[in-house]
Formats: C-alpha cells, sequence, structure tokens
C-alpha cells in the first residue's frame, strides 16, 4: 500500500525506520554504513550546517522516496531533495552546489557548467526547478492564502509583551473553565453526606453529632487546546501568538499546542520549558513549516485521524489563532470542524482581522464555519488574544 504525503510533525503511522535502525548508525565496528548511503546522510549534515532545515525524518524520507522512485539519473535525486528537505527558492542555488559537492563532488565555488542528463519528465518543458500549476477548478478562499509548502527555521524577535503575558498567567490558574471531576472531597455544601467523618466525629463526641458532614465533587480545569497557524499570511503574529501558548502552558494544569500550516506539529514539549527564549528556539527547530503555505482543512482532519491527538479535543476548550485564509474550496475545513465541534467543549476563533472595526467574515472558509463557532474575537496582540480568552471562560454557554 502506497503512504501519502507526510504533512505533520508527530505521525504514530510513519513507516520510516527510527534512526538507529538504519544500517551503520549502531555501535561502532557493528552494521558498517553501506557505501551508497554515505552522501545521503552526508547532505543532510552539510545542509544543517549551511543553515537549511534537516531534520532526521527529512532524511530518512530522502532516503525512503529515492528508494521508492527507482531512480533513473542523478535529477531524480536532486528532485527528491527539494521535495523533502524545501529549500526556499531564494537559497534553491546554494542548496543545489550542496547537493553538486556531495553527490558530484564539484567544488562549491565553481558553478556547474549545464544541466544533468535527465530523463524527460513533465518539468522538463518548463525547466528543472518549475513547480506544478494549481488545478484549473481550484478557487482560493482567503485572498493572501497559498497552497505552497514552503519549509524552513524561524528566529523570533525579542517582543515587548511581557505585561500583558504576566498578568495572563497569574490571573488564567482561577479563571480558566473547570469541569466537575469523579473524585469527591471534603464540601460543606455539598449533596453527598461524609459518612466516615460523620461516625469519627460521634466517636470524639460520646455519639452525638451536632453537623452532618457532606462531600462533593472535586473539581479540575478544563483542557485548553491551542491551535496556531503559522503559514505566510499569519506571519506579522506568529511570534507573539508562540510567545502566548508558552505563557498558557505556564499557568494551565493542562494544555496542548499544534501548528498548523502545510503540516500539523505538535509544540507542546518544546515549548514547555520553563524559559522563554530557551521554548521558543526549541519550536523553532521543529516547526519546518513557517510562512509556507495554508492548508487548515487538512491539517485538522489530519489532528482528528489520529485518536491521540483528537483525544486532546475532548472536552477542552479550543483556541484557534488563525486568519481563515485557506487555500482552495472550505470543504475540508467545514468537515473539519464540524466533527471538532462536537469532540470540545468550546471553540474560540481568534483572528487578527478582527483589529479593524469593519471587519466582517466575508471569506468562504469563514463565513462557513461561522456557525460552528462559539466566538469570532480579536487576535491581533497578545493583550487581545489573553483577554478574549479570559472572557470567553467566564461565560457560561448554553
Amino acid at each position: 500500500m502506497t503512504r501519502g504525503p507526510r504533512i505533520f510533525g508527530e505521525n504514530p503511522w510513519d513507516g520510516a525506520p527510527a534512526p538507529g535502525a538504519w544500517p551503520g548508525l549502531g555501535r561502532s565496528g557493528e552494521n558498517p554504513l553501506p557505501a551508497a548511503l554515505r552522501p545521503f546522510l552526508a547532505l543532510a549534515a552539510r545542509l544543517r550546517a549551511a543553515g537549511f532545515a534537516a531534520a532526521p525524518d527529512q532524511t530518512q524520507g530522502f532516503i525512503a522516496a529515492t528508494g521508492l522512485l527507482g531512480p533513473r539519473c542523478m535529477g531524480d535525486v536532486r528532485r527528491a531533495a527539494h521535495a523533502l528537505f524545501g529549500p526556499p527558492p531564494e537559497r534553491r542555488g546554494e542548496f543545489d552546489a550542496l547537493f553538486d559537492a556531495v553527490f558530484l563532488g564539484r567544488a562549491l565555488a565553481a558553478p556547474a557548467a549545464g544541466r544533468d542528463e535527465d530523463m524527460p519528465s513533465a518539468f522538463d518543458a518548463a525547466g528543472p526547478d518549475a513547480m506544478p500549476e494549481a488545478e484549473e477548478g481550484e478557487e482560493p478562499a482567503g485572498a493572501a492564502a497559498s497552497a505552497a509548502e514552503r519549509l524552513h527555521a524561524r528566529s523570533f524577535a525579542a517582543l515587548d509583551e511581557a505585561a500583558a503575558l504576566a498578568a495572563f498567567r497569574r490571573a488564567a490558574p482561577a479563571l480558566l473553565p473547570r469541569r466537575l471531576g469523579r473524585r469527591l472531597m471534603r464540601d460543606d455544601r455539598g449533596a453527598r453526606p461524609d459518612v466516615r467523618r460523620a461516625f469519627r466525629a460521634m466517636a470524639r463526641r460520646d455519639g452525638e453529632l451536632a453537623a452532618l458532614p457532606r462531600m462533593g465533587r472535586r473539581t479540575r480545569q478544563r483542557r485548553v487546546l491551542l491551535l496556531v497557524d503559522v503559514s505566510g499570511s499569519m506571519k506579522g503574529q506568529t511570534d507573539s501568538a508562540l510567545r502566548t501558548a508558552h505563557a498558557l502552558l505556564r499557568a494551565a494544569e493542562r494544555a496542548e499546542v499544534f501548528t498548523l500550516g502545510t503540516r500539523l506539529t505538535r509544540v507542546t514539549r518544546a515549548l514547555a520549558h520553563r524559559a522563554a527564549a530557551a521554548a521558543l528556539a526549541r519550536a523553532a527547530g521543529l516547526v519546518a513549516d513557517w510562512d509556507g503555505g495554508t492548508r487548515l482543512g487538512d491539517a485538522l482532519q489530519v489532528f482528528l485521524a489520529v485518536p491521540r491527538f483528537a483525544a486532546h479535543a475532548r472536552g477542552a476548550l479550543v483556541v484557534v489563532l488563525s486568519d481563515g485564509l485557506e487555500r482552495g474550496g472550505p470543504e475540508a475545513l467545514v468537515a473539519a470542524m464540524t466533527r471538532l465541534r462536537r469532540l470540545a467543549w468550546g471553540i474560540l476563533w481568534l483572528t487578527p482581522l478582527k483589529a479593524d472595526a469593519g471587519f466582517a467574515p466575508s471569506t468562504a472558509a469563514l463565513a462557513a464555519i461561522l456557525p460552528l463557532l462559539d466566538r469570532l474575537g480579536d487576535g491581533s496582540a497578545p493583550a487581545r488574544v489573553c483577554a478574549e480568552v479570559l472572557a470567553f471562560a467566564r461565560e457560561v454557554r448554553p
């Protein structure tokens, strides 16, 4: 069975072997590395040294993709490298130079004359770097949305948001929504009598009982699920959104954070670090599709298709930070939001476009999912995001 393209970071169904399963990656002297694999691993090391995103799973996918393609020439291997590592368009020449240095033995300073003798393919007519055009019937649901996948790392600039996020961390534990738990605790206004405490009090007072002790169900904080859009149309708000996510993880008892773009990536562990700078640096290296295309519907459907991911949404407050500019028709997004509506306790969609007083959800995607939302709020700044979350938590849903 042929597997589809990988579009998210943590995939429990990923068929690629673990790093220790590749020959030659074990202990010294065991399983010598085959000569055919050496340039593939050397390319990943050279790319990381040059500042490209080359995660271990991308390297494994590159090797697996090359084997599945059955390359007939070096051009097929080059195209597999472009597809798996996704170099930015402005650095495509530097990427090809590193590829030539590893696979063809060319020096980086000397430009390669001519082009490889590729077999005829659909890309030859438009050039070796051409990309396939979108389908003829595809209509963008948002003006700034894109279907292109752009994979690279990201650095976070220091922003003056410390005061708003610190206030949110102090207020969130008491104001975030809570639910009744299964365990019982001492509660003088509870509906259930505490028989054990009653008998202990009677034993101390020679059988007299002044008041009947009671118990009530303990409350627990609801899980908060934060979905952050990292596509190109949200480029101006991504830094502050991840800082808000870090503050939420520090304040909430239970919270989960995922990024959405052309892929789905769980960044909860990366952002759980106590220091904000270290947490954001770890997230920057984990997410590969910063400022890329927009496939919110597909990414949400992948989230719901993985049982251990979908369980995070059950009975949770779901907060989506996105402008809702989806590429193509809104059908995939509507289907995913319909199922998410059945799982979640509440859905709060925060868009930076709401900062405009004249904003109206006129895009096809937002207009289609608007009946499925509990609130469409302002997500233009961390202070507004924190205020919207806390205000929504205070409300009682019908």
